[in-house]
């Protein structure tokens, strides 16, 4: 799958906290833009804390698309999303409007540029043989059998991906049954240079690390101020099975343990909690900045 129309686009990326939205909204304002969402958090209802979601007054400033498109139970693939972001951004430059994405999801991004790498068809019955060898493990108490296994054949791939990540683990394993050849090396083969074009029309935010640090931590400490365990308790409630995406979200995830630790009658540590988020918040951070300026090789534009 090619995305021909993002030539056209405007695309601003950053990692987590770095003030993507306060940038995108004055872009928006002096150059008669408006805004797609580039978040896999933000495409989901009623994650609007934990996503960092512009506000009901941040998107009055702009016309916002691509938030608030499926339930949180609802699986949500990069296809899907590359054909919603297709059909608004070709809308967008019919009315004479500037498309700018904006988010952090680097495989949202990656897809945008350079089209979707579809690899080999699916096997279910290969499928089935990894879920169903994970599961036996995870009944034994070893929750880390498909990543090590996959650490096995793939290092590279499997140091990208976390333990629980079990999707992706198992999409991985499937291509290496089915080729021989570790997904990594496909996806390389995938990704070309960025087009000179397009480059002039990406802006990727860069802060100095500590003042990174201090703004994660403040956003997480927001979060909570602002009902987030409030909100997942609520999602939890409505929704009794997450999607995979949703459940793995950094916050929700750890969240999600916590209220099953406390449902089960135990007492866990709030503190622990919020230390947790926001060292995973951190260390998702310090991943997005590495995946950027492998993507651009070149100097960050803020």
């Amino acid at each position: 799958m090619t995305t021909y129309f993002a030539e056209n686009c405007y695309f601003l990326t950053g990692p987590t906290a770095c003030g993507k939205t306060a940038l995108a909204l004055e872009f928006a304002e002096k150059e008669n833009a408006e805004i797609l969402s580039m978040d896999s958090v933000a495409i989901y209802r009623e994650m609007d804390i934990g996503s960092a979601k512009p506000t009901r007054e941040e998107q009055a400033l702009a016309v916002h698309h691509l938030i608030d498109l499926v339930n949180p139970d609802e699986e949500f693939s990069v296809a899907e999303y590359l054909r919603h972001a297709e059909t608004v951004a070709r809308d967008c430059l019919a009315r004479g409007k500037k498309p700018l994405f904006v988010g952090g999801t680097p495989l949202y991004m990656k897809s945008l540029i350079f089209g979707l790498f579809q690899g080999p068809e699916g096997d279910t019955q290969l499928r089935e043989k990894f879920q169903k060898e994970g599961q036996s493990a995870a009944e034994m108490g070893d929750m880390e059998f498909l990543h090590r296994k996959l650490m096995e054949i793939d290092p590279v791939t499997a140091g990208r991906l976390h333990p629980n990540d079990t999707r992706r683990i198992i999409r991985a394993l499937e291509v290496y049954e089915l080729t021989g050849k570790p997904i990594h090396e496909f996806q390389t083969q995938f990704q070309p240079e960025v087009p000179d074009e397009l480059r002039d029309r990406i802006r990727i935010i860069d802060i100095p690390r500590p003042d990174l640090h201090y703004r994660i931590e403040a956003r997480v400490d927001r979060m909570f101020e602002l009902g987030f365990l409030e909100e997942v308790r609520g999602l939890r409630k409505k929704y009794p099975t997450l999607s995979r995406t949703a459940s793995m979200a950094v916050g929700y995830r750890e969240t999600l343990a916590w209220l099953d630790a406390e449902e089960r009658g135990e007492k866990p540590s709030f503190d622990a909690l919020v230390t947790d988020i926001k060292t995973h918040t951190r260390q998702m951070a310090k991943r997005q900045v590495t995946w950027f300026r492998s993507l651009m090789n070149q100097e960050f534009m803020f």
